[in-house]
C-alpha cells in the first residue's frame, strides 16, 4: 500500500484521482537487470510509444537507454529528455514530410523506412537539405512467429517491406546519393513471454541480415532485432526472466558480433521496462447492485486505461488490482464490476474482480499499468481529459504531467460564428 515509503492514499490526496504513479527506482532497476543480463554488444532503445512521458524516458536515459520514436512529439520528447541524436531511431508506417524533415535536421542515428517509396522520399528531402541520412529497411519477414500475443510480421501488414521483395530488389547501394542504406530492422511480434521464442526470432533476423547483405549489397552497419518482450498481466502467466532471455540471446549475439565487429546491434523495449513500474489510481464514487451483480463506479476508467480492458492483443481478463486505502481480509472477497464515468457499457475497467466489500471513497490501484495507459486510451471521450502523472524517485513524489482541465481542452477549440463569418465576408466584398 506504499511506494518507496509513501502511502498511495497520501499521493491520491495530494494530487487527486484518477492518477498514474510511476516508480522511478523500479524503472532503473528493470533496465539494469535487462542490460546486465544481455550481451554488451546489444544497445537497448526504449520505445516511447509505450510511455511517452518525458520524465519516464528521462529516468531511463539516465540508466543508459536510447530512444525509439514514432512521431514528431516523441522525437522532441526524446531530445528534451537529453537523448543524443546518434542514439535515436524513428520508425512507423506513415511518416509525414514534416517528421522526416525533423529527423534529417536533428541528425538522428537512423530512420527506419517501411517501403521503397519512403526511401525515395527521404532521398528527395535529404537532397533538398544537402545532408546524408542513415536508413534501415524494415522487413516484413516470411517467418511467422508463434508465442506472440500480437503478431507484427509474417503476414500481410502495413509494416515494412516483404522479405521476398527486399531479396529480389538487386543491388541497392548505388541507387541513392543522400540515403545511406545501412542495415535492417525486423519486429516479429509483441507481448512475448517465452525466452525461447525471442531466441528463435533473433536467430531468424540475424540470418536474414546476412542474406539481405549478400542479395542487395547493403553494408550491415546496424541490425535492429526488434523486441516484443512481454510482462505477465493475467493469472497463469509468468514474467519473462532477463536471465533466461540472456541464455537464449547471448550466444547468438556473440557469434554475430564476432563475425560483424563493426555492426551496431539494437533491441527495442517498452512494455517490459515500464509496465511493472506503474499503478493507475482511481477512487470509488458510488457503489450499487444491479440484477445481482455488484458495481463500483469510479472516477476513472477506460478513458485512461483502455489497455486494461482488451485493446490490441490483450484478452478480456482483469489486470491485477488492489485496495490501497485500508486493510482488508482475503476471506471476505466479493465479485465487483469496476466501471468508470463514461456513458457506455464498454467503460468497465474490471469485470467480476475479486475485491473486499467496497465503499464510497475507496482507492483502487490497477498494477502493471506503466505501459500503454494514457497513450492508448480515448482521453477526450466526454471531455474528462487525461489524468495527472506522478514519478517517485528516491522517496520523493514529483508531478510530471498536470491533469487536463476544461480550460486547457477548450483552449484548443475555436467557436465558429456564422454571424461573424458573414460580417467578415461583407467587409471583404465592400
Amino acid at each position: 500500500m506504499k511506494i518507496q515509503g509513501i502511502a498511495y492514499s497520501e499521493l491520491a490526496e495530494r494530487f487527486g484521482t484518477p492518477l498514474y504513479v510511476y516508480d522511478g527506482d523500479m524503472l532503473l532497476r528493470l533496465l539494469s537487470e535487462l542490460s546486465e543480463a544481455l550481451h554488451p554488444a546489444l544497445d537497448i532503445f526504449f520505445s516511447l510509444k509505450s510511455n511517452p512521458n518525458v520524465s519516464v524516458f528521462g529516468t531511463l536515459r539516465e540508466g543508459g537507454a536510447h530512444a525509439e520514436v514514432s512521431s514528431l512529439l516523441e522525437l522532441r520528447t526524446a531530445l528534451l529528455a537529453g537523448a543524443r541524436p546518434q542514439d535515436i531511431i524513428f520508425l512507423g508506417p506513415g511518416k509525414s514530410d514534416l517528421e522526416l524533415d525533423a529527423c534529417l535536421r536533428a541528425g538522428i542515428y537512423a530512420v527506419v523506412a517501411e517501403s521503397f517509396e519512403e526511401v525515395d522520399r527521404i532521398e528527395r528531402l535529404a537532397a533538398g537539405l544537402g545532408v546524408h541520412q542513415r536508413v534501415l529497411l524494415r522487413i516484413n519477414p516470411a517467418f511467422l512467429v508463434s508465442g506472440s500475443r500480437l503478431t507484427m510480421g509474417g503476414k500481410p501488414r502495413q509494416f515494412g517491406i516483404d522479405e521476398a521483395q527486399v531479396l529480389a530488389a538487386g543491388n541497392l547501394t548505388s541507387r541513392y546519393r543522400h540515403v545511406q542504406l545501412a542495415g535492417i530492422h525486423v519486429y516479429m511480434g509483441t507481448r512475448i513471454l517465452d525466452a525461447e521464442v525471442v531466441g528463435k526470432n533473433t536467430r531468424y533476423i540475424l540470418e536474414l541480415a546476412d542474406r539481405v547483405a549478400v542479395a542487395t549489397g547493403i553494408p550491415l552497419e546496424a541490425v535492429d532485432i526488434g523486441g516484443g518482450l512481454g510482462v505477465a498481466y493475467f493469472d497463469g502467466e509468468e514474467d519473462l526472466s532477463p536471465a533466461s532471455l540472456g541464455e537464449e540471446l547471448n550466444p547468438l549475439i556473440d557469434e554475430f558480433a564476432r563475425n560483424h565487429p563493426d555492426t551496431r546491434l539494437l533491441m527495442e523495449s517498452g512494455r517490459f521496462l515500464t509496465a511493472p513500474a506503474g499503478v493507475y489510481l482511481t477512487s470509488v464514487r458510488y457503489v450499487k447492485e444491479s440484477m445481482g451483480e455488484l458495481f463500483a463506479v469510479a472516477d476513472g476508467g477506460t478513458n485512461h486505461h483502455m489497455a486494461a480492458v482488451g485493446i490490441g492483443s490483450f484478452a478480456k481478463r482483469n489486470f491485477p488490482v488492489r485496495l490501497l486505502n485500508r486493510e482488508s481480509a482475503d476471506d471476505g472477497l466479493q465479485q465487483w464490476n469496476v466501471t468508470g464515468p463514461l456513458c457506455t457499457p464498454n467503460d468497465t475497467l474490471l469485470k467480476r474482480a475479486a475485491l473486499p466489500p467496497l465503499r464510497v471513497g475507496d482507492l483502487l490501484g490497477v498494477t502493471q499499468s506503466g505501459a500503454y495507459g494514457p497513450s492508448a486510451s480515448p482521453g477526450l471521450f466526454l471531455g474528462h481529459g487525461f489524468p495527472a502523472e506522478v514519478l517517485v524517485r528516491d522517496g520523493e513524489a514529483h508531478l510530471v504531467r498536470s491533469r487536463d482541465l476544461p480550460e486547457d481542452m477548450l483552449r484548443q477549440q475555436h467557436l465558429y460564428s456564422r454571424v461573424a463569418s458573414s460580417a467578415g465576408t461583407r467587409n471583404e466584398v465592400s
